[in-house]
């Protein structure tokens, strides 16, 4: 039976979702962060899935606008410091990926906190994705490579191994997803998240909106998965 350790969701649909129901803008986003996430971790901590990954904010995202961007913030400011705490008062972990030093100075500030006060929590690892973008994700390990190891690198050799390598992603430590959900009237791509770490991942792509994915859906998803045959390449 293929169980998964590691589940991750592209949140799509969010603004679909209010324009659907003739909302405000944001009422999907708020949706999502007040009921939607909160329920697939509660769910997931009940299954002993050890590892849930939500991309929240991808770096093209900042295209949207300045406005828009900034009521984006503001919720996200509500999120993590009211939400996030409710999880990790219940035990969960949180990590978060993406290039944070573009985000303000006040949501840096919460993320690190959230981070370093969830860092003995074992329930379960919530991470999450903001200003996170697969390539760019990709770029900063090299960096981070090159910055550590360039004078020593082989002339014979431009990379380390595999494993080496993801010794500087964001995920590092974190196991590779073994499902990718993506919601959203399905959208069949990646949007470019995780890119490195899906290599064998198996894609769900669904049409519910992500305010609409309730723990059920989750479950109909891990069904899917446990009926895929899964030989890594063998």
């Amino acid at each position: 039976m293929n169980f998964p350790q590691h589940i991750a969701f592209i949140c799509d649909g969010n603004r679909r979702w209010a324009l659907k129901k003739g909302l405000p803008e944001f009422a999907g986003h708020k949706q999502a962060v007040e009921v939607t996430i909160d329920q697939l971790v509660d769910h997931s901590i009940k299954l002993h899935i050890p590892y849930l990954s939500f991309w929240v904010l991808s770096t093209e995202n900042w295209l949207r606008g300045k406005d828009w961007i900034n009521r984006y913030f503001k919720l996200m400011h509500y999120f993590f410091k009211t939400k996030l705490k409710k999880l990790i008062a219940k035990g969960v972990k949180v990590k978060i990926i993406g290039n944070l030093t573009q985000l303000p100075k006040n949501i840096q500030k919460i993320l690190k906190e959230l981070e370093k006060k969830s860092q003995n929590n074992k329930k379960i690892t919530v991470i999450i994705a903001i200003n996170y973008g697969g390539r760019d994700e990709i770029v900063r390990a090299i960096n981070k490579l090159l910055a550590k190891k360039g004078p020593a690198l082989d002339k014979g050799r431009a990379f380390t191994l595999e494993k080496e390598f993801a010794n500087y992603l964001d995920t590092t430590g974190i196991p590779d997803p073994d499902l990718l959900i993506r919601t959203g009237e399905a959208n069949v791509r990646l949007s470019g998240f995780m890119l490195w770490q899906i290599a064998y991942t198996e894609l769900y792509f669904t049409n519910t909106l992500f305010p609409d994915f309730t723990p059920q859906k989750l479950d109909e998803a891990i069904a899917w998965l446990q009926h895929q045959k899964r030989n890594f390449g063998k």
